[in-house]
């Protein structure tokens, strides 16, 4: 013992100590300045600076959410800012992640210690002692677990340190982490979890949410709540521990019972959203123009209706409500049930249907700019219009024609023949084509020879959602706004339709009385407060639609069958419009209704009806100032030659009111064939389909230079031939000319 004692005086004697504490110096300076020219020379990964982007969240006018959209099909991201978190919540996350946090310099050396002396006891890594910094590395660039991947991870984070601020590295982390559930940082997961901002969440709560980064899938609360749980009781113990929480703040969280939101995310207005989306919805929160509560109202009086006409062949519809005034899209319904099978998802707000009679307004409107009246009388009697692919002979709803009509009383009661003739009157299906355009419709495509007269009754698709805009257009009293989805949309305002002619118009379509003789007093369409009304009916009852329109809202129904199967019977006026009747009186019941003033250009003034001409004991009726008709004289009605066959038919409704004109005064029109027709023989036919009728309005001589004519059992026929063919009428020393092309197949 003495020697050894003697040994080490004779070290220290010697200074030998003093070269091996150099010796260890140098051997520190060393590897410190190694250390610190490793950290200067190891890059951070390129993705730590880049910022998240923000999950789109779209919602309603009011905030109500409608559907956050995921990045990339990862996950949901909602950030936050460090002061928007709870106190507790950071607590609880350097608690169960790292309570030294505030302290090191990106690793702490007391937890790889203690994870180090763990392991050695167990055998195995029971922790990694990965502190914030080191997770956020981990998270912006992952790589195999290695111990050249920590080392690495060691020096980045060491360098983060130095770069960013203690609170930028605490937000990145809050912001960036896996919560499960596809939650992207904790902002998303309170939401998630809880319904509530990170600000509002109780010590409970917010050590409940920190537990879940751990082992997001290990802990989903939705599945293995009981594991969360015992995590949030540790993490709660150790808050207490590091001074963070009272024992009765303890107490009182250990006992707060966790009440999950229920799993899932914002989920309406399905068909809205998805149309919204294909406008490529950038990153942010997107306001919509969407009334969410008014579009489930909407919802839910189409999806009764439908049950209601279940047994009818009908299983499909669309709703759209357009605020006038701005273009706004408050509803959107594009079918009763979003999730069903087979057709839910499609949009029938968007998808191209047969428009039936809802072109019809548009047709008058445009008559009434060129100088018609609401009075002007057109006369509903059988009619043939020469096309390029033969003779059109438009028919009434119920197959009746009504003789001498008033544009109002025609337009009210949708007749298909004075439509036609006044589209035929005004330039055909151009003008209508082109107007109906300019009101944003984009299905009307074709050459307008291909639609013809038959467009202004519905030979051509429209769009429920820009159908329903051209009537808001109307609603505007003829100006166009572009339909918005967006608060932030904007779109210039134009004049399509004269002002004071599309007030005309909207009294015509809200007049219950005149539209009575076909549709009753107390059909959808009758309101006790002013709205314009129009219905549409498809061939065989494929489509039905129903718009309504007061100066603050129109509204759009679309009901039908996806699959193009015609209904049982079913008018626009009994499928759709019992829908958009309900939809107007909720518009009126949340916000109010009013109707239009009186424009100054407008003028009264009584008219017979039958004549459109002024009558003292005639009906009143409106027009522009300066375009009063002519007074009607004294003595009887007498009906012009456009009116004989009519007259003489079981349609006339009039007789004892009303007299033909006498032969001589009577005009003389061909009827049959009319010039440019085109007719085709077969062969195969039997000889008395080669035979054609000649027809005029007064009884007449016919003859041809090529064409064989007689009287057969009704009246004269023609045999046809292969060839262009003149014919000639006689009567009363005038002739009448037409000519037909007859084509062999």
């Amino acid at each position: 013992m003495i020697s050894r004692l003697k040994s080490l005086r004779d070290w220290f004697a010697q200074r030998t100590w003093r070269r091996w504490i150099l010796r260890a110096a140098v051997v520190g300076f060393g590897v410190g300045l190694f250390w610190q020219l490793a950290i200067a020379l190891t890059p951070l990964p390129v993705s730590i600076a880049e910022v998240p982007s923000r999950s789109p969240q779209i919602v309603d006018r009011h905030g109500e959410p409608l559907r956050m959209i995921r990045h990339g099909e990862n996950h949901f991201f909602t950030p936050v800012q460090l002061g928007e978190c709870a106190p507790a919540f950071i607590q609880a996350t350097l608690a169960a992640e790292d309570k030294r946090f505030w302290a090191h310099d990106g690793i702490d050396w007391l937890g790889v210690l203690r994870a180090a002396r763990d392991s050695a006891a167990n055998g195995r890594i029971v922790s990694g002692a990965s502190t914030i910094t080191q997770q956020l590395i981990k998270n912006a660039d992952p790589r195999p677990r290695t111990i050249r991947t920590k080392l690495i991870e060691w020096l980045q984070a060491c360098k983060l340190e130095r770069r960013w601020s203690k609170e930028q590295i605490l937000a990145a982390y809050l912001n960036r982490i896996d919560y499960g559930n596809l939650c992207r940082g904790g902002g998303t997961a309170a939401w998630f979890y809880f319904d509530k901002p990170l600000a509002d969440v109780s010590p409970a709560e917010a050590a409940f949410l920190a537990g879940l980064p751990n082992a997001p899938g290990r802990f989903n609360p939705h599945r293995h709540f009981d594991r969360a749980k015992r995590r949030q009781q540790t993490i709660l113990h150790r808050m207490h521990r590091n001074g963070w929480l009272s024992a009765e703040a303890l107490r009182r969280a250990l006992a707060e019972p966790i009440a999950l939101h229920p799993a899932g995310r914002a989920f309406a207005a399905e068909h809205f959203v998805d149309f919204l989306n294909q406008q490529q919805i950038k990153d942010g929160i997107a306001q919509t123009t969407l009334d969410l509560s008014l579009n489930q109202f909407a919802h839910r009086a189409l999806n009764h209706r439908l049950e209601r006409l279940a047994d009818k062949n009908v299983s499909n519809g669309a709703v759209v409500v357009i605020e006038n005034a701005t273009g706004k899209l408050r509803a959107m319904v594009g079918s009763r049930n979003y999730f069903e099978a087979k057709s839910g998802q499609v949009n029938g707000a968007w998808a191209p249907r047969s428009a039936g009679s809802t072109f019809k307004p548009f047709t008058y409107l445009l008559a009434l700019e060129l100088g018609m009246t609401p009075a002007t009388v057109i006369a509903d009697v059988p009619a043939e219009f020469a096309t390029s692919t033969g003779i059109f002979s438009p028919q009434n709803f119920d197959h009746r024609f009504a003789g001498p009509v008033s544009i109002r009383h025609a337009l009210a009661n949708s007749l298909n023949v004075p439509a036609v003739k006044v589209l035929d009157q005004i330039g055909g299906a151009k003008v209508l084509q082109i107007r109906l355009r300019q009101c944003g419709l984009t299905t009307l495509n074709a050459e307008a020879a291909h639609y013809g007269l038959g467009l202004t009754i519905g030979n051509a698709e429209a769009r429920l959602l820009e159908l329903a805009n051209a009537y808001a257009t109307l609603a505007r009293l003829g100006v166009h706004r572009p339909v918005r989805l967006l608060e932030s949309d904007a779109g210039e305002p134009t004049r399509v339709f004269d002002a004071a002619r599309a007030w005309l118009l909207a009294g015509i379509l809200a007049d219950n009385r005149a539209r009575a003789t076909v549709f009753g007093w107390d059909s959808a369409l009758a309101f006790e407060f002013p709205v314009a009304c129009k219905t549409g009916t498809s061939s065989d009852f494929r489509d039905n639609w129903a718009f309504g329109f007061t100066p603050e809202f129109t509204v759009g129904v679309w009901v039908g069958n996806f699959d193009g199967s015609p209904t049982r019977q079913i008018t626009g006026a009994t499928g759709a419009a019992p829908v958009m009747h309900k939809v107007m009186l909720e518009l009126r019941k949340r916000f109010g209704t009013g109707w239009y003033s009186r424009p100054a250009e407008i003028a009264s003034a009584k008219v017979h009806p039958l004549t459109g001409k002024i009558s003292a004991s005639g009906e009143s009726e409106w027009f522009i100032r300066g375009q009063l008709p002519p007074v009607q004289p004294a003595g009887p009605i007498q009906l012009g030659g456009e009116y004989a066959q009519w007259f003489a038919s079981r349609h006339n409704h009039l007789r004892g009111q009303v007299t033909l004109a006498p032969a001589e005064a009577l005009a003389v029109k061909v009827v049959s064939p009319l010039p440019g027709t085109v007719f085709y023989l077969d062969g195969d036919l039997p000889e008395s389909s080669q035979w054609i009728p000649l027809r005029a309005t007064r009884e007449v001589n016919w003859q041809s230079d090529s064409l064989q004519c007689e009287f057969r059992e009704n009246g004269i026929y023609a045999r046809l031939r292969p060839g262009r063919h003149r014919l000639t009428a006689r009567v009363n020393g005038r002739q009448l000319k037409t000519w037909i092309d007859v084509e062999q197949q």
